[in-house]
């Protein structure tokens, strides 16, 4: 389901509650005393098309070679100077190169306290950073470690970063718009403090490193220092939200990009191509410019299969630990492999029509779809309220300041009370040590309402729905 007009961070979903069937707006109670049905039979897995990386203009059109299954979601990424390639970034630190990108080392066998929410690379080629949304920071060939905000508290999660014109320096940005300098990277301001429309989501530096744009998931733009300003999108509405921001290499422009694939240029910056509704949306984490302004890419996550594969359930869990540290429920792996089968655009048509019953909003129908694949009785449920009322007598009704397990329900809303305060449903498939999670959600967005998709969602602070969201989380569900 999706909210309207509710403020969404840079990898959020969305969802609206749309006509909502009487029948569904009932006590909570109802249907909690079903007997315990035996499961469903299994839906069949559906294949997700897409190359990942979208160009558009002057770049390489060839779809990345990954390896599959992925352990977490790729999110972000960087070119290289020239525009020859580029390196894609997983959760876990996880770094995939094309082209003429050097692979220069990952993070995928060290254990993270947070997940990897942004990437930059070295004005040569040869090196990059890895920041994780603790604000750890993580530096690779000559890319040279200035420091990090990595074991400070936060007020906001780190969301983007960017990297000084020689190299020697780099910025953070929080959600809140805070800054942090380091190296020759100098502070020009931040709009910490300030009140805020929406959570900012990404920032580029100036050509010469003597400034920054910082921009909201509603289009605002901010400048510091000798950054120019040509415009924002913060008045237009946007239907999804803004995921990322590219400069051009003379400083005068801009171009954005929203969740579902629409572009949008100010200054002398340049459209080159954008996605299309059909009327799936596919969802864009990033925008990643070749660096000379004549051409971007558009990361796509979902074009790549996923385990969500956690400490327990790797090989070398002993010492490798990173996504899922706690221990697993007997059917968390049942339950995560469900729902990373499915994710991809709604293969049915027709509003609201989906697989997993009948055409009416389907988050909980996915949701309880998936704990009965793991051979959870719970009834096929299309109301978020009875999965809290099922859960509080048959598993475990966790408040939302509790560490949920992979496979756990996510309620979203101000309680079980009706459609209006239980508003949506999502399986966690990763958690971290920082306590931040990743989803999976059934009838999600970005799309048209009534044709919206299986995403992935995250990774976020579980406090921060709320921002990160649109609607902040009323309780988890335990089978």
């Amino acid at each position: 389901m999706r909210l309207p007009a509710v403020p969404t961070l840079r990898r959020a979903r969305s969802w609206l509650l749309a006509a909502v069937p009487l029948a569904s707006v009932l006590t909570v109670g109802l249907g909690v005393g079903t007997p315990r049905p035996a499961a469903a039979a299994p839906l069949s897995a559906h294949a997700y098309a897409g190359g990942g990386m979208i160009g558009f203009g002057n770049v390489n059109l060839a779809a990345p070679t990954m390896p599959q299954p992925l352990s977490s979601p790729v999110l972000v990424g960087a070119a290289t100077p020239n525009g020859g390639g580029y390196w894609l970034a997983s959760a876990d630190g996880g770094v995939f190169t094309s082209g003429n990108a050097p692979f220069e080392g990952s993070l995928g066998d060290l254990a993270l306290q947070g997940p990897i929410i942004a990437m930059a690379a070295t004005p040569d080629g040869k090196g990059y950073w890895l920041a994780g949304l603790d604000g750890g920071i993580f530096s690779f060939g000559d890319a040279l470690f200035y420091g990090s905000m990595g074991g400070t508290r936060l007020n906001q999660p780190i969301v983007g970063m960017a990297a000084t014109p020689d190299g020697k320096g780099y910025w953070l940005v929080a959600a809140d718009g805070g800054v942090f300098s380091f190296g020759d990277a100098r502070f020009f301001g931040s709009m910490a403090g300030a009140a805020l429309n929406d959570p900012i989501v990404a920032m580029a530096a100036t050509p010469d490193g003597k400034g920054y744009w910082l921009v909201g998931a509603d289009g605002g733009i901010f400048t510091f220092g000798d950054a120019g300003y040509f415009g924002s999108w913060a008045t237009d509405d946007l239907p999804d939200p803004v995921v990322g921001i590219v400069v051009g290499p003379d400083g005068e422009g801009y171009t954005v990009a929203t969740a579902d694939g629409v572009v949008l240029a100010l200054g002398d910056a340049q459209v080159y191509g954008k996605l299309s509704l059909n009327p799936d949306a596919t969802p864009v984490s990033d925008i990643i410019g070749n660096g000379a302004g004549t051409g971007y890419w558009l990361l796509d996550p979902e074009a790549w299969t996923y385990s969500f594969a956690s400490a327990s359930a790797s090989a070398s869990a002993s010492a490798t630990a990173t996504a899922s540290a706690e221990p697993r429920l007997p059917d968390s792996s049942a339950i995560v492999a469900a729902v990373a089968s499915q994710i991809e655009p709604d293969p049915d048509t027709g509003y609201f029509c989906n697989p997993y019953g009948p055409c009416e909003e389907w988050c909980a129908l996915f949701a309880t779809w998936a704990w009965r694949q793991a051979g959870i009785p719970i009834p096929s449920y299309a109301f978020v309220g009875y999965i809290s009322s099922w859960a509080a007598r048959y598993g475990a009704l966790l408040p939302p300041t509790a560490t949920p397990a992979p496979g756990d329900a996510v309620l979203y809303g101000t309680g079980p009370q009706n459609v209006y305060t239980a508003v949506h449903v999502a399986i966690v498939t990763q958690v971290w040590p920082d306590g931040a999670i990743d989803t999976v959600d059934g009838d999600s967005g970005p799309g048209r309402t009534g044709w919206l998709s299986v995403t992935i969602n995250g990774p976020y602070l579980p406090a921060d729905s709320l921002a990160y969201n649109g609607v902040g989380i009323y309780a988890f569900a335990q089978p």
